[in-house]
Formats: structure tokens, sequence, C-alpha cells
């Protein structure tokens, strides 16, 4: 019975073989309807990973040339005349080649009350002297009707020495690079208050990212040097009220104080 059936199962073999039959199916039938999920895909390999550089020491950022020279001229002036002298030696700035004059300040010196604002302007290079075109003027004009004159009672002067071209806004370097001049300027007039004439000086001296909107109505302290603090009135400048004439009742504003602060004195 064991060799009927071994021989008829290569009987069936062979008929197999005959039709074609070229690979072995499974026991049961397979359904081709059912859901099959498909075999996860090998992960990748990962990439080599770089081999790390070693680190460099971190080179100390050193102080422009530029910026250097004109902290040591200015530290150097021991007078008013001198420190005008030191700025006109100064060849770090591209400015003073597209200047005419250098514009250093105007006024009383010893008048207590001292006045900054940002750059001359067309008027004050050809003139050297600061505040003078028609800003100046409606500048003078707001200080008389608080009872202050530039001959008498204030000196005043900018942040840059030298017309920026087109009158255009100083840049942060241009203002980064003058600062030393300016302390220096304050720390020689030894005035006991100071007002700041719109946004660049007010940001500038007070070391401050708020706009002059923010700024102006209030006495702030500037830091001239490790020893000398002075009180500081931040106001609008008077080319913007030119230009935005509904703000001058705060300009105005800003003057009555001053003139109050100025009689407690």
């Amino acid at each position: 019975m064991e060799a009927e059936t071994q021989e008829a199962l290569i009987a069936a073999l062979r008929l197999q073989l005959d039709w074609g039959v070229d690979e072995a199916l499974a026991e049961a039938p397979l359904d081709r309807t059912a859901r099959r999920d498909p075999a996860p895909a090998a992960p990748p390999e990962p990439a080599p990973r770089p081999a790390p550089r070693p680190l460099a020491a971190t080179p100390l950022r050193a102080q422009p040339p530029a910026a250097t020279r004109a902290a040591e001229l200015a530290a150097g002036a021991d007078s008013l005349p001198a420190l005008r002298e030191a700025m006109a030696q100064f060849e770090g700035s591209p400015l003073r080649e597209t200047a005419t004059n250098l514009v250093f300040a105007d006024g009383v010196p010893d008048a207590g009350l001292m006045l900054i604002g940002e750059a001359p302007g067309a008027d004050e290079d050809r003139l050297g002297r600061p505040f003078v075109g028609v800003s100046g003027q409606l500048l003078d004009r707001m200080l008389a009707s608080v009872g202050l004159s530039r001959e008498r009672d204030f000196y005043i002067t900018n942040i840059l020495p030298f017309r920026p071209p087109g009158n255009r806004t100083p840049t942060d370097a241009e203002i980064a690079l003058f600062l030393p001049f300016i302390l220096r300027h304050v720390e020689l007039a030894r005035p006991r208050r100071l007002v700041l004439l719109g946004g660049v000086a007010a940001k500038a001296l007070l070391r401050s990212r708020e706009g002059i909107t923010r700024l102006r109505g209030r006495w702030h302290q500037v830091t001239v040097s490790p020893d000398m603090e002075i009180p500081a009135l931040a106001t609008l400048h008077p080319a913007y009220l030119l230009r935005t004439p509904s703000a001058k009742r705060d300009a105005w504003s800003d003057l009555l104080l001053l003139r109050r602060t100025l009689d407690g004195n």
C-alpha cells in the first residue's frame, strides 16, 4: 500500500510538471481580498557623523582704530578750545570729507544749561555754527518765550560735528564714533542741566531704545563719566515741529517744565 501511494504521488508530480507547474503552492487557498499590512521598511542606515572640529578660542572683539583714536583725542582735551582742535584733527570719519565746516558749539559755555541736538544741517555746515537755520530760529523763538537767550542763558551743540550728506539721519556707527567727543564736551562745559533735542540725541545719551515721544516730557539722568551725572530733559527737535505743527503743544509743555525747574533751582 505504501509503495502504491508513493507511485501515485510521483505520477501526480510528473503530471504537474507536464502541465508547466514550476512552483509549490500552500496547503490552503490564498485569500487575495484580505487586507495585508505591508512589511515594515528597513530603517535607513544613519549617515556617518562628521568628525568634530577642534574648538577655536573666541577672539576678543577689538575696538576699531577710528573709535580708539576718537576716545584718545577726547580724553586728551583739557579745555573746550583743545577739544575743538582735537575734533578738527580727527580723520576717522568720512563725514569730514563731505562737510564744509566743523560745527562745534554756540552760546555761553558756563551758562549752566546745555542743549544737544543731532547733527548740523546745510546752513550750519555753511556757517560753522549749530542751529542757525530755520529750525534753529524756531528754537530761539521758543526759548525766548520762556525767557532764555542764546547770548545769555544756554550753550548749544550737536552729537555730530559734521553734516551728514543730504541732511540724512546719523547712523548708529556715526553716533558711536563721536560719542566720546560729546561726552567730553559735556564734561568740560559742566552744565547743571541738559536739554536733549530729538530722538537721536536722547537715545544716544540716555542709552535708550525708546522713541522721543516716550522719552520727552520728563527728567532723566545722563551718565557723563563715572563721577558725573547730569539731569537731562528730552524734548522734540525743532525740525520735527516744523514738519508736525500739532506737536508744538507737547514742546511747549516741555519748555514750561524746563522753566519751572530752572526757577526752582
